[in-house]
C-alpha cells in the first residue's frame, strides 16, 4: 500500500472535516481486526465489488452523514482497499473502503515506510497547558449552524449543569458566518436571549439543538423555553442594533483568542483541545481549577454527540484527539 495518511487540521479546507470521525470511532475495533486479517491472509471480508460501485456507495453514505455536498471523483485499487477520492468544498480528499464495500476507513498509512516519513503527517497538535484559577472562565466559541459547533454544545450543556456555579461559563460566537442569513439571524437571536434572559438560554438552546435548526423550529423553541418575546423583539429591533452590540463583544474575544474554527474551547483565556462528550468536556474544564471541586468527580456521559441537529450520539469522545471536525476559516 502506498503511503497515504491524513491528520486533522484546524482548517476545514485542508482536510476531510465533516463528522466522519464519529463513524470511524464506532467501527474502529471491528475495522482493526478486519484489516489485520486482510494483511496476513490477503483476503477481503466478503464479496468484492468494483471500485466504481464502492466509490458511489461510499459517497452516498457520506452524504447521509453530512447533509450533502460530497461528490464522487475517482477510485484506485490499493491492494486490499479501495482509495476513493471525493470532492468536498472544492477540495479532492482521499478516503478508503474495504473491497466488499462494508467498511469505511478515513485514512491509511503505509507501515512499511520509515518512521521519519510518517512523523509529521501523523503528529497531533499537542494539548496546551491549561491556565488554572479558582473559578475557571470557560468560553465555547461556535456558529449556530456549524454541525460540529452544535455537536460540542450538546456535550457542553450537561457539563455546565453538572458544574453549576463553580465555573463562569458562556457559549459565544465566532467572528464570522459560514451558513448564510439564517446563521446571522439566529446568532442575534441567541445573543439577545443569552444576555437578557440568561436563565432561559440553555432551555432554548437545548430545544434548538434537538430540532432541525430551521426558523420555524426556532420559533417553537421560544415558546418551549418561555422566552419573553416582547423583550426579544426589542433587542432585535432597529436592524438588530442591540444584538449587534452584544455580538461585537463575542467577535472581539474571538479575534483576541485567535479563534479559527467552530467549535473552539477557551479556558481562562487559552484555547484547549477537548473531546466533545460531556465527560471529556468536564475533564478539560476541571483541569482549569486550582483545586477541583467535588462536582468534578461526577461521571458524565462518554457518548460523543452526533454532529448537526437532533439527538443522535455515538460512542467515544473522551480524549483531546476525539475532537472531530470543525467549521473553519480558509
Amino acid at each position: 500500500m502506498e503511503h497515504e495518511t491524513h491528520t486533522e487540521h484546524k482548517h476545514m479546507k485542508k482536510n476531510f472535516k465533516f463528522g466522519v470521525w464519529q463513524i470511524s470511532t464506532i467501527i474502529l475495533g471491528v475495522v482493526t481486526i478486519l484489516l489485520v486479517a486482510m494483511i496476513f491472509t490477503g483476503k477481503t471480508t466478503g464479496n468484492v465489488i468494483s471500485g466504481e460501485t464502492a466509490g458511489k456507495q461510499l459517497t452516498e453514505y457520506l452524504n447521509k452523514q453530512t447533509q450533502g455536498g460530497v461528490d464522487y471523483v475517482s477510485n484506485l485499487d490499493k491492494g486490499n482497499l479501495y482509495e476513493i477520492k471525493v470532492k468536498y468544498q472544492g477540495q479532492e480528499i482521499p478516503v478508503y473502503t474495504t473491497k466488499d464495500g462494508k467498511y469505511f476507513i478515513q485514512s491509511a498509512a503505509d507501515m512499511t515506510a520509515s518512521p521519519s516519513a510518517n512523523t509529521n503527517a501523523n503528529s497531533q497538535e499537542p494539548v496546551k497547558e491549561v491556565v488554572k484559577s479558582d473559578k475557571p472562565k470557560v468560553e465555547l466559541f461556535v456558529m449556530t449552524h456549524c454541525p460540529y459547533g452544535t455537536q460540542a454544545e450538546k456535550g457542553f450543556i450537561p457539563t455546565l449543569k453538572a458544574l453549576g456555579n463553580k465555573v463562569d461559563a458562556k457559549v459565544r460566537f465566532v467572528h464570522y458566518f459560514m451558513h448564510g442569513d439564517k446563521e446571522e439571524k439566529e446568532t442575534y437571536n441567541q445573543v439577545c436571549i443569552r444576555e437578557e434572559q440568561s436563565s432561559k438560554y440553555f432551555d432554548y438552546l437545548t430545544c434548538f439543538l434537538a430540532s432541525t435548526g430551521n426558523e420555524d423550529d426556532a420559533k417553537k423553541c421560544l415558546d418551549t423555553a418561555k422566552i419573553d418575546k416582547t423583550k426579544l423583539t426589542a433587542c432585535l429591533s432597529n436592524d438588530y442594533k442591540k444584538a449587534k452590540e452584544y455580538y461585537e463583544i463575542d467577535k472581539k474575544l474571538s479575534n483576541q483568542y485567535g479563534v479559527q474554527g467552530s467549535p473552539t474551547l477557551v479556558i481562562n483565556g487559552a484555547q484547549i483541545n477537548s473531546g466533545r462528550s460531556a465527560e471529556a468536556l468536564k475533564t478539560s474544564i476541571c483541569s482549569g481549577f486550582n483545586t477541583s471541586p467535588s462536582e468534578c468527580s461526577q461521571k458524565l456521559s462518554t457518548d460523543n454527540p452526533g454532529p448537526g441537529f437532533g439527538t443522535a450520539s455515538s460512542s467515544g469522545g473522551s480524549s483531546p484527539s476525539a475532537s472531530g471536525g470543525g467549521c473553519a476559516t480558509a
